[in-house]
């Protein structure tokens, strides 16, 4: 799945409160303001990606402001990620 159809999918996810589709996970972004992203469970079996939950996990624990879950990297560099990952 090319990154362009990943984050088509996530600004559609959106704008239909915040529904993710079977096989999808949210994930919240960025540095001062937090942008939303629908992204593939599939992104979970990557050590890169699995590198930035232990991040999640030491920066915010359990507790995740946003309400879902945060991953504390700057959006670039998660946009930059994701679309290795989806193009592997």
């Amino acid at each position: 799945m090319a990154l362009r159809q990943i984050l088509r999918r996530s600004l559609s996810i959106e704008k239909r409160n915040h529904d993710v589709p079977k096989g999808h996970f949210a994930v919240y972004v960025g540095d001062s303001e937090k942008k939303r992203f629908v992204v593939p469970l599939t992104f979970l079996n990557y050590p890169s990606f699995q590198e930035l939950l232990s991040q999640a996990e030491e920066e915010f624990g359990f507790h995740h402001p946003m309400g879902g879950l945060t991953i504390p990297c700057s959006e670039d560099i998660f946009v930059d990620l994701a679309y290795r990952l989806a193009t592997t």
